[in-house]
């Protein structure tokens, strides 16, 4: 058991020296582009349920 363990973490250690890892620049431009995704689809989401909040209301009034 102590030797699969051993040969997982050997395996995988070399593995991640495969790894392609993105720059700094990268990293940020990504991470800027999900935030500003998130935040579209949450002003996107919140018009859609204010809309529908409005029309419901008028259906039921």
């Amino acid at each position: 058991m102590a030797n699969k363990l051993i040969s997982y973490f050997k395996e995988s250690k070399d593995e991640l020296k495969k790894v392609i890892w993105p720059s700094r620049s990268e990293t940020i431009k990504y991470t800027l582009l999900v935030m500003a995704i998130s935040v579209g689809m949450a002003i996107f989401l919140g018009i859609l349920d204010f809309g529908l909040d409005k029309v419901v209301e008028q259906v039921f009034r």
